[in-house]
C-alpha cells in the first residue's frame, strides 16, 4: 500500500472528481425545468432526456472497469474526465429533443469509466480494513453536491441560464482532468496491476475468461440485482422529485432548493456513518442490515407519497435518504473488501452496470407512468417500493463463494 499521505492525497483529488461528476447529472434534474420549456418537451420526452446519459453510463461500465484492470486505471480515469467534459460543454449547444439525448448520451459513455477506474485505484492503494471508510468519503460527494445543487442551480438558471452553466462545468471538468494527469502517480503492483505489466501472474486470469469467471460467481449477480434496485430508487427520486415538488407540491424554485437542503445534509451523515459501521462489521452481517434497512426504505416511501403536508413529505424523504446512503455505501464495499483487488475494476463494473440500468430504466418509466395515470405521481411510488422488496431479496441471498474466481487469484484467497 502507499503511504497514508498519498492514499489521502489520491482520496481528495478522486472527490473532487465524484463531485463534478454527481454536480453533472444531478445538476440536469433541475435545469429540465427550463430545457422542457425551452424545448417543449411532455413528461414522456422528459424522462427520455433524463434517462438518454444512463444508456451511455451503463453501456460504458463493464468495458470502462475491464479497461482499467487492463490498461491501468490512470489512463481510464483522466480519458473519461475529458470526454465527460467535452458533452457537459456541448450540452449547451443542443437545439432539439434529439440533439439533446445524443449529447448526454455520449457524455454517459466518457463518464461510464470514472467509476470502475477510481474504484480500482482506491483498492490498489488503501488496505482492506480502510476501503470502506474511503468509499464512503468519495460517495459522500453525492449528498454534499445534492446539498449545493438545488440553491446553486436556481440562482444559475435565473441568472447566466442553463446553456451557459454547462460551458462552466465542462472547463471546471478540463481542470480536474490536468489535476489528475500531474499529480495522480500510482505505485506499481506486479501480481495486480493487470495489463500493466504483462506476464505478471495475475495477468492471464484477467486475459483469460475474467467476465465468464465473475459471472460465475454468485455474489456478482446478487450485486447486479441489488444496485439496480436501490439506484432505481435513487435516481427515480432524484430526478423527479424537483418536479414532483414544483407540479404537485406547488413550491418554487428557490423554496424548492431551500427545503432540499434538509435532506442532503442526512444522505452526507448517513454516507460517513454507513463507511465507518461497514469496516467495524463481522463479515457476513452486512447483508443483515443492508436488508433491514431497504424494508424501512420501502415503507418510509409510502408514508413519503401519502404525506398531508410539505413538511411531513420533506420528514419521510430526510429519514429515506438515511437508509439509501447505508445500501448505496454497503454494495461498493463488499465488492472492495470481498473481491480480489485484481478484478475489482471489472467487477465494479459489472454490478454498477446494475445501478446505470435503473439509472436509464426508472426516469424514463415514471415519465411515461405519470402521463398515464393523468400526472399522478402515485403509482410511480409504488413501482419505487417494489424495487425495495426486490432490494431486500437479493440481499438476504447473498453468497459469498468466489469458487473459480479465488482459484485463479491464489495470492488473495486467504486474506
Amino acid at each position: 500500500m502507499t503511504s497514508k499521505r498519498t492514499r489521502n492525497w489520491i482520496l481528495a483529488l478522486l472527490f473532487l472528481g465524484w463531485s463534478l461528476g454527481n454536480l453533472d447529472r444531478y445538476i440536469m434534474n433541475y435545469a429540465v425545468l427550463a430545457i422542457t420549456e425551452d424545448l417543449n418537451l411532455s413528461s414522456s420526452s422528459t424522462g427520455i432526456l433524463l434517462s438518454s446519459f444512463f444508456a451511455g453510463y451503463a453501456l460504458m461500465q463493464m468495458p470502462g472497469g475491464w479497461l482499467a484492470d487492463r490498461f491501468g486505471p490512470r489512463k481510464v480515469l483522466i480519458t473519461a474526465v475529458i470526454v465527460w467534459s467535452i458533452f457537459t460543454g456541448l450540452t449547451a449547444v443542443a437545439w432539439s429533443l434529439t440533439s439533446m439525448m445524443i449529447i448526454r448520451f455520449l457524455f454517459g459513455i466518457g463518464e461510464g469509466g470514472f467509476q470502475p477506474a477510481s474504484s480500482k485505484i482506491l483498492s490498489l492503494t488503501f488496505p482492506k480494513a480502510e476501503r470502506a471508510r474511503a468509499m464512503s468519503v468519495i460517495l459522500s460527494s453525492s449528498g454534499i453536491v445534492s446539498l449545493m445543487i438545488p440553491l446553486a442551480a436556481a440562482t444559475m438558471l435565473e441568472t447566466i441560464g442553463w446553456r451557459t452553466m454547462f460551458v462552466i462545468f465542462g472547463v471546471a471538468g478540463a481542470v480536474i482532468a490536468a489535476l489528475y494527469w500531474y499529480f495522480i502517480r500510482l505505485p506499481e503492483h506486479p501480481s495486480e496491476e493487470i495489463g500493466v505489466q504483462s506476464g505478471q501472474t495475475a495477468a492471464a486470469p484477467m486475459e483469460k475468461g475474467i467476465f465468464k469467471a465473475l459471472f460465475k460467481t454468485p455474489i456478482i449477480w446478487n450485486l447486479l440485482v441489488a444496485y439496480f434496485s436501490i439506484y432505481a430508487i435513487n435516481w427515480g427520486l432524484s430526478a423527479w422529485l424537483p418536479t414532483y415538488l414544483v407540479k404537485n407540491r406547488g413550491l418554487d424554485l428557490i423554496s424548492l432548493g431551500w427545503v432540499q437542503t434538509i435532506p442532503a445534509i442526512t444522505t452526507i451523515a448517513g454516507i460517513f456513518i454507513a463507511g465507518y459501521l461497514i469496516d467495524k462489521l463481522p463479515k457476513g452481517r452486512e447483508r443483515w442490515l443492508g436488508s433491514l434497512s431497504c424494508a424501512c426504505i420501502g415503507v418510509l416511501l409510502y408514508l413519503m407519497f401519502t404525506a398531508s403536508s410539505v413538511a411531513a413529505f420533506i420528514t419521510y424523504q430526510t429519514i429515506v435518504n438515511l437508509f439509501i446512503a447505508f445500501v448505496v455505501t454497503l454494495l461498493p464495499a463488499i465488492v472492495l473488501k470481498q473481491l480480489p483487488s485484481s478484478v475489482t475494476g471489472t467487477a465494479m463494473g459489472i454490478a454498477n452496470t446494475g445501478g446505470q440500468l435503473a439509472g436509464f430504466i426508472t426516469p424514463m418509466a415514471i415519465g411515461f407512468t405519470i402521463d398515464a395515470f393523468n400526472g399522478s405521481f402515485d403509482a410511480a411510488f409504488w413501482m419505487l417500493i417494489v424495487f425495495s422488496v426486490i432490494c431486500i431479496g437479493a440481499l438476504l441471498t447473498m453468497n459469498d463463494q468466489k469458487g473459480e474466481l479465488l482459484k485463479q487469484n491464489k495470492e488473495e484467497a486467504y486474506t
